[in-house]
């Protein structure tokens, strides 16, 4: 709660990315797992829809990037990063990013989702069964697994969710399991 009391203080009570003061939450840009002031922002419901996909993405929404490409908070910077990555094709979000700067350390960590890879570059991560695993995605265990320098046993029927994808290796997913974070391999998950 101390996490989004800040980004409520920083940012005024509006979204970082688009100024909207309604249906506001904290969001950790991924692939972070633990929520810290310097990897999360305050978003609004619209953006945050959209950059999961959950939502159509509407280009014109993100003519506010213009603005908010140039916070002083990392987190906001690499959101924005991300998203001009995303819409490149539209031709405006390139005048952007041609104007924009991020740090040797910012930039890694926005590269990390891969989001500046064309589609045919993307490592594409899938469960048992083929199916396309993302960022945030719930998966179950589908065989008990002996986690590597522990002595725990993840079991099967296990959920897991708002899972993390490994940017280097498709068969290589993260996620919570009994309060410890865990890499599982992804021909051992079932996407729910």
């Amino acid at each position: 709660m101390q996490v989004l009391q800040t980004l409520q203080d920083r940012s005024n009570s509006s979204c970082e990315l688009c100024g909207s003061q309604e249906r506001l939450k904290a969001h950790t840009l991924p692939p972070s797992l633990t929520e810290t002031v310097d990897n999360s922002l305050l978003v609004c419901s619209t953006c945050l829809d959209q950059m999961e996909g959950v939502q159509d993405m509407d280009a014109n929404h993100w003519r506010c990037l213009n603005d908010s490409m140039w916070s002083e908070h990392k987190a906001v910077q690499v959101a924005a990063w991300r998203m001009l990555q995303r819409l490149r094709q539209e031709g405006w979000p390139q005048d952007l990013l041609d104007m924009m700067y991020l740090d040797d350390e910012t930039m890694a960590f926005a590269k990390e989702t891969g989001d500046h890879k064309d589609e045919s570059e993307k490592i594409i991560h899938r469960d048992a069964n083929g199916t396309v695993l993302e960022t945030g995605d719930a998966v179950v265990l589908i065989k008990d697994l002996k986690v590597k320098g522990s002595s725990m046993v993840a079991k099967q029927g296990t959920a897991v969710r708002n899972i993390r994808l490994d940017r280097e290796n498709a068969t290589y997913i993260e996620g919570k399991v009994d309060g410890q974070n865990i890499v599982i391999v992804t021909e051992f998950v079932k996407k729910l």
